[in-house]
């Protein structure tokens, strides 16, 4: 009976972090998703996880929104083979800096600042990202 007691007690403490750094981090969501469309050269998906002034701008012209940002120096994202997510900073209720990671085509590590807003309707949103090279390269 202890050992069954003390396994629920060891699940449930593995547990909790996993739903709270979730319910912590609903953007990550968008961001992932932006990810995965430039991955496979979907830039209406990519343009749907965009914030408002964007999709305005790129309205009826995803492919322009994918193509501008792979020649605005972007393309270690879009071309990336993984990314993970580091550390972020929820500045208000409605904003948020979230540090990603990435493996570039050819293994070199990228980190990036993702700033991402909550709008109403819409839910978060990436509204910019700065992007700079590590140095190393992964294995």
């Amino acid at each position: 009976m202890r050992v069954i007691f003390a396994f629920a007690i060891m699940m449930f403490a593995l547990a909790v972090p996993a739903l709270a750094q979730s319910d912590d981090t609903p953007w990550r969501a968008s961001v992932t998703g932006q990810i995965e469309a430039f991955r496979a050269g979907d830039g209406a998906k990519a343009l749907t996880f965009a914030g408002e002034v964007f999709r305005t701008q790129f309205e009826g012209k995803p492919e322009a929104f994918y193509a501008a940002i792979a020649a605005s120096g972007y393309s270690a994202i879009v071309e990336s083979r993984s990314h993970s997510f580091g550390e972020f900073n929820k500045v208000s209720d409605t904003s948020v800096l979230q540090v990603v990671e990435f493996v570039g085509p050819d293994q070199s590590l990228y980190e990036a600042m993702y700033q991402l807003a909550d709008e109403p309707g819409e839910g978060w949103r990436v509204i910019g990202v700065a992007l700079k090279k590590q140095a190393g390269i992964a294995v």
